[in-house]
């Protein structure tokens, strides 16, 4: 009577350790699912906002400064990307100063 009561617990035990990585696996995609879903929800919400701040523009000057503050340049034209600007400027304060500031 034992051995049957200890084979079934070994046949449960080897059943859950069966389950448990396809279990785990599925649990961890559901997350994965629910935070991917989060993130196109709220790029949706941004693609909304920005077609609204389009619709919203009248005039070609405004759509081009939209699109150079995102980046854009026009054909033709070379993107330059300037660092240390602040820096920049201090050096220039700096150099303007009266001797001895």
């Amino acid at each position: 009577m034992t051995l049957r009561r200890w084979l079934a617990v070994g046949a449960l035990v080897l059943v859950a350790l069966l389950y448990f990585r396809p279990l785990k696996a599925y649990v961890d995609a559901r997350g994965q699912l629910a935070q991917r879903r989060a993130v196109v929800s709220k790029l949706e919400r941004q693609k909304t906002t920005l077609e609204h701040r389009l619709g919203a523009s009248t005039s070609v000057a405004t759509v081009a400064r939209e699109a150079r503050a995102l980046g854009y340049v026009k054909p033709g034209e070379h993107l330059f990307i300037v660092k240390n600007i602040e820096a920049w400027r201090k050096r220039l304060r700096a150099s303007l100063q009266p001797n001895g500031h």
